[in-house]
């Protein structure tokens, strides 16, 4: 069961976290690369205060982004502002997210997000969740995958796990952490690639954070994991 109550509660964390990291940087930190190919930490930035709106957009029944080509557009606009400018966003657009999600609903229905993608409204919190944590490590500022909760880790592989069962580009696969917890994903037909590591540099691979040269694999060579 989701419990988006419960969600929004560690998301309020994660949001107070970040904006406590953001306060420590400057002008010229915020201009320098990220550890997203391409982009600055402006970009990371611009981008998470425009996926708050676009969750917002999400919950209300709209389209989450006008077009592919409006959302790179607007992160692209917005990437070289200051740093006050980039909190100023981050807690304004954190706020419409927060509002929109404490108005009455069915959280039970079903909604639309990118690409006709559709889940339940109650998994719009930890996917706002997903976006603050993951992108917080993509900032590179002290911030690692191993200081992520032993919750979210262990929740954020499951949900990618189950976003690559049945590919048929990944074949069958197991992964396993060092407690005992597996997860199987990819082809569900032939013996499974076993493949075992911490549960950050599981999730780090899972996500394409980490290009799992620590993992250790049984049955057959890494996987390679199409793009999320």
């Amino acid at each position: 069961m989701i419990d988006h109550a419960h969600d929004l509660a560690l998301l309020r964390q994660a949001d107070e976290r970040l904006l406590t990291a953001l306060e420590k940087l400057d002008d010229a930190a915020v201009a320098a690369p990220s550890r997203l190919p391409g982009w600055t930490r402006g970009h990371v930035l611009a981008h998470l205060a425009r996926n708050a709106d676009a969750l917002v957009n999400v919950l209300a029944g709209r389209p989450m982004y006008l077009s592919a080509e409006a959302r790179d557009a607007d992160i692209d606009r917005d990437s070289p502002r200051p740093l006050a400018a980039q909190l100023t966003d981050l807690r304004t657009s954190g706020r419409r997210f927060t509002e929109a999600t404490a108005a009455p609903a069915d959280w039970s229905r079903t909604v639309t997000l990118r690409n006709g993608v559709t889940d339940s409204a109650s998994r719009v919190p930890f996917r706002r969740l997903i976006e603050v944590e993951l992108h917080h490590v993509d900032l590179g500022i002290g911030y690692e995958l191993e200081d992520l909760s032993a919750e979210f880790t262990a929740r954020e592989t499951e949900f990618l796990t189950d976003r690559f069962t049945d590919h048929p580009d990944v074949p069958a696969t197991r992964l396993t952490a060092p407690d005992g917890r597996q997860w199987h994903t990819g082809r569900t037909e032939g013996d499974p690639v076993r493949v075992t590591g911490t549960p950050a540099d599981l999730l780090g691979w899972l996500s394409g954070r980490r290009d799992g040269s620590a993992l250790r694999t049984e049955g057959g060579p890494l996987p390679a994991l199409p793009p999320l």
